[in-house]
């Protein structure tokens, strides 16, 4: 989020607009009202035009602004700045608050400038999503979309944003689709690599397909689930620990949809109404230690969950990291409704 001043007021001149793009760089100035509100930006593509049009440096601004713009609210995360950067071909993006105030401005330069991390990930994308038919027919499920985006790239893109840049896709069921939209990841400002299952390998099995072993953590995880994870916590939280795998956890609360009963022998001694269930669960993302992939069996169907079950019977610390924000697994029709209903 860049800081430095980058504002206009709206009785300002054109003059005054591109002393402050040319002094900032940013390609663009913010236009406040005498009270500090925004009220839109302009480009220096929009100054330029004026000019050629014939408007005079000491022109005023305002009919030069532009009042259908694009901003985010501070709570954005990263990934959701650069998901809206690459749907809309843009480089910044406005922070405004809910009082209509400027708190900054996101630049593609400073997301994609994340410090880049030397770990790996490997997202498994070759199931065939058969809960999800019809819609999964002639589409993989990862490749469905959510608000207009699909679910892979919505991980993709924020794997990015947290600086990793190598990244491996696990395919099986209609490869290609995924393989054509991605490419190599190049225009993501990635590397992208893919893992062929011949056969369903389980959501470990494809560690063992790596072309090399990875000589940091690796970070592997579904390519259906909605979520926006702080991948660097994570990272940290299994570094710091020193743990041989992590599992990222979720809170599930489900709602007994009865009333439910408590009996001693043959007496009812209670009743409780749709009782609320809360559990832990497996998110299906985590972070390996290297030396986790020797467990894994060549080109052989393996849970990943029976990692975890091995380490522990054998006296290896694992961790358990609380991914905070909303997650979806998106298994069913009900949940691609609902990860819709939410982003």
């Amino acid at each position: 989020m860049v800081a430095m001043k980058f504002t206009i007021k709206i009785n300002g001149t054109i003059r005054q607009a591109m002393e402050i793009i040319d002094r900032t760089a940013l390609g663009l100035t913010v236009v406040e009202s005498s009270d500090g509100n925004v009220i839109g930006v302009i480009s220096d593509g929009d100054i330029r035009r004026a000019l050629l049009a014939g408007m005079s440096l000491d022109d005023p601004v305002k009919p030069l602004i532009n009042r259908e713009f694009v901003y985010l609210p501070p709570s954005a995360s990263r990934a959701e700045v650069l998901d809206l950067m690459q749907a809309r071909r843009i480089r910044q993006i406005p922070i405004i608050d809910s009082y209509g105030r400027l708190g900054g401005i996101h630049t593609l330069h400073e997301i994609l400038g994340a410090v880049e991390r030397p770990n790996w990930a490997l997202i498994m994308a070759g199931g065939k999503g058969t809960r999800l038919r019809p819609l999964t027919e002639n589409v993989p499920k990862p490749m469905l979309k959510v608000a207009g985006r699909p679910i892979l790239e919505r991980i993709v893109l924020n794997l990015i944003s947290y600086g990793i840049r190598k990244i491996f896709i696990a395919v099986n069921y209609l490869a290609h689709m995924i393989e054509e939209y991605f490419g190599d990841g190049s225009r993501y400002g990635c590397k992208i690599e893919y893992i062929h299952e011949d056969k369903p390998l389980g959501s470990g099995g494809a560690l063992s397909l790596l072309p090399e072993l990875p000589k940091h953590p690796l970070l592997l995880m579904n390519g259906d689930l909605v979520v926006n994870v702080n991948f660097a916590d994570m990272f940290e939280f299994h570094e710091q620990n020193g743990f041989y795998a992590t599992m990222g956890v979720y809170p599930y609360t489900h709602e007994v949809p009865f009333g439910c009963v408590n009996i001693q022998g043959d007496r009812l001694v209670d009743i409780e109404e749709k009782p609320l269930l809360q559990k832990t669960i497996n998110a299906g993302i985590y972070v390996l230690s290297p030396k986790t992939l020797a467990a894994v069996p060549t080109n052989t169907f393996f849970p990943i969950t029976a990692l975890f079950e091995s380490a522990m019977e054998n006296g290896f610390h694992c961790g358990g990291f609380n991914i905070e924000s909303e997650w979806i697994d998106v298994g069913m029709p009900q949940q691609l409704k609902q990860a819709n209903g939410v982003i």
